[in-house]
């Protein structure tokens, strides 16, 4: 059995790349380390587990694996996944990797991610000079494989392959929690690791960026709380002043009576036509003229 293990050819483009190592439990507290060199006895270490740069590599010691995350990819040569032993001498496996423009073996995206019971699909793209070899859909913690082509598999039916002569597609339907993991996709003797998350869990990313990411939602919660509240206390103000400010309206002066339009006019009453209803008394009107006469009785003769 191999204490340690990762891919072995592994082919990339100029960018970044993610590498999965499996060790063994009797590594779980061993520091682990990435070394470069074509001879493991002599091999110039990279960097050490928890450290981060252009090389990080992150320890998972509860799944018994470490990854290597390369950013950016440069150069092409031997590497070493390996775990610090001590007195005795440090354990190791090795890979190599190719670093091109146009790879032999290429992914659309290394990392993806579904939903428990829907699906994810993997594409898989390969150049002509592979189109006639083995193409494969592995499992890297038990190294279960599909294979285009054959029905049978080791791996679940769940997951379907479809090869165009270009490409090969995997789909993986019915996601279960058991499906998260790295897998490769192989053409030949190509690999290609893809990381697969299941259920809202944050695919590939080392542990302190997950709870980075879970803090910062937390913020953007209570930001929002508090902004609603303000917005509540700013409405229940404008409403406040809205009312007193009406209430001003209803007031008596000098036998005026104002009142906001819910008393119909009375009669010989003068409305104004402001903005809001305004019903004053009319002042006294002035007395009719009046013609006075003097009537004078003649007496008749007698």
């Amino acid at each position: 059995v191999e204490s340690m293990r990762t891919l072995k050819n592994v082919a990339v483009k100029r960018g970044s790349i993610t590498i999965p190592c499996l060790y063994d439990a009797q590594y779980k507290t061993n520091s682990k380390f990435w070394c470069k060199g074509y001879y493991w006895s002599s091999c110039s270490i990279v960097a050490y587990a928890n450290t981060h740069g252009s090389t990080s590599v992150t320890d998972y010691p509860e799944q018994n694996m470490f990854t290597v995350e390369i950013n950016p990819v440069s150069d092409s040569g031997y590497y070493w996944c390996a775990a610090e032993i001590g007195r005795n001498p440090d354990d190791g496996d090795y890979l190599y990797l190719t670093v091109r423009e146009d790879p032999g073996l290429s992914v659309e995206s290394g990392r993806v991610s579904g939903a428990e019971g829907g699906r994810v699909t993997v594409q898989c793209l390969y150049s002509a000079a592979y189109r006639n070899t083995q193409k494969q859909w592995c499992r890297f913690k038990d190294g279960c494989c599909k294979t285009v082509g054959m029905s049978s598999t080791s791996q679940n039916s769940s997951v379907h392959i479809s090869d165009d002569g270009r490409s090969f597609s995997v789909e993986i339907r019915g996601l279960k929690k058991s499906d998260a993991g790295w897998y490769w996709c192989g053409a030949g003797d190509l690999q290609v690791p893809v990381h697969v998350s299941v259920g809202g869990e944050a695919p590939g990313l080392p542990k302190h960026q997950q709870d980075h990411t879970a803090s910062g939602s937390s913020v953007m919660a209570l930001c929002l709380i508090f902004g609603l509240l303000l917005v509540l206390v700013l409405l229940g103000w404008v409403i406040w002043k809205y009312k007193q400010n009406h209430l001003g309206l209803l007031v008596t002066d000098r036998g005026c009576n104002r009142s906001l339009g819910l008393k119909k006019p009375r009669e010989n009453a003068v409305t104004y036509g402001s903005g809001v209803d305004r019903q004053c008394t009319a002042s006294s009107a002035s007395e009719p003229d009046v013609t006075y006469s003097t009537v004078k009785i003649s007496p008749h003769p007698s």
